[in-house]
């Protein structure tokens, strides 16, 4: 399945439409140093599921820590307890991920890949590599090796932003204006 490629009608390629999804579900996470949003795609272009980074649905937040200390112990921190993008939208996918696309804002860590393996994902896109010298990171690649599933970091380009941004405003005029109805 090819996924950049974009037509002439269409505004946006396959990539950046999934990918702005992503960047919204991203929105949802009250992590407040890393938010991070996933969505799943099959072939067809139509998306699966999608989810962010939080804690654990129905979980008393108030009482749990996001701290990043690795120093206070896995009880103070928030990696205790926080469950991943791709596992959120693993957990809730209504259906087979089997060949699926997985878009991602953040390359994901090797708890996050054995899932997605075990899925039979076929490829992942993400945005940001910034964990790419760490040992999750190099374990995650290396599954992805072995089980054959692609993977490719997606430039959000300055162009792409804009667009966004221009389509924003014109929705929030006719919204303000009574355009939309």
């Amino acid at each position: 399945m090819s996924t950049h490629n974009k037509s002439p009608q269409a505004p946006l390629s396959w990539d950046e439409y999934f990918m702005l999804q992503a960047m919204m579900a991203s929105f949802r996470s009250k992590d407040p140093s890393t938010k991070v949003g996933s969505v799943f795609v099959d072939e067809h272009h139509h998306q699966i599921s999608m989810g962010y980074n939080g804690f654990i649905a129905g979980i008393d937040e108030s009482k749990l820590p996001w701290t990043k200390d690795l120093e206070e112990g896995l009880e103070n921190t928030k990696y205790g307890y926080v469950v991943h993008a791709e596992a959120n939208a693993i957990l809730h996918a209504p259906r087979s991920l089997s060949n699926s696309i997985c878009y991602v804002t953040l390359f994901p860590c090797n708890e996050c890949a054995k899932l997605i393996a075990s899925k039979k994902v076929s490829e992942i896109v993400f945005l940001s590599d910034k964990h790419q010298d760490k040992e999750h990171t190099r374990v995650a690649k290396k599954i992805f090796d072995l089980t054959g599933i692609k993977y490719r970091q997606m430039e959000v380009t300055p162009n792409l932003l804009e667009k966004l941004q221009e389509h924003l405003q014109a929705l929030l005029y006719d919204v303000q204006h009574g355009g939309i109805k």
